[in-house]
């Protein structure tokens, strides 16, 4: 079966069809992480992620896209991303703080109430929105990166950005410390 014939079956939430990509294709995606990452369980954790949010965006994947480049390239972004994050733990070392001393006693009621402020104003932002800031706050891809996975312009991924955070701040004013700025 080829790439479109399987695409369209995935679309529609076909398990075989996940099957059969994810037998065609693990292999490969996991040799090609270990290239970046020189190490063979870092690198099966990227392509099971790499599936893992196939089988989450198979509804929306464009049905003429090529599935092997858009694996190996979400393969290759999320390592580079396990390279980054990695190295700025490394060079922040040497500046970790002090320990802090114990929080107040109703630390874990406002924490609470932060976590659920924060889930809420994320959850009013619009889907697009909501999409570029999750893919750049949480899944750490750069705007260009962002940009060729969406299929929009850098300038368009700087626009969403700035509404989210615009909302966001608004949103979360209350739990924010003075002057708001992230």
């Amino acid at each position: 079966m080829d790439d479109p014939e399987l695409l369209g079956q995935l679309r529609q939430g076909s398990d075989a069809a996940f099957a059969a990509i994810f037998r065609e294709h693990y292999a490969g995606l996991v040799a090609s992480a270990e290239r970046l990452l020189r190490e063979r369980a870092p690198a099966e954790d990227v392509a099971q992620e790499v599936m893992l949010e196939l089988w989450r965006r198979r509804e929306t994947l464009p049905a003429d896209m090529s599935l092997r480049a858009y694996l190996h390239q979400s393969a290759r972004n999320r390592a580079l991303n396990q390279i980054r994050h990695a190295r700025v733990q490394r060079e922040g070392e040497p500046h970790v703080r002090p320990p802090t001393p114990p929080p107040p006693a109703d630390a874990d009621a406002r924490t609470g109430e932060l976590e659920l402020a924060m889930r809420g104003a994320l959850a009013a932002l619009p889907d697009d929105v909501r999409e570029t800031f999750q893919m750049s706050r949480v899944d750490l891809l750069t705007y260009p990166e962002i940009a060729k996975v969406l299929e929009i312009s850098v300038k368009t991924v700087e626009a969403r950005m700035g509404r989210a955070l615009k909302m966001l701040r608004e949103r979360l004013a209350p739990w924010l410390p003075e002057g708001g700025g992230w």
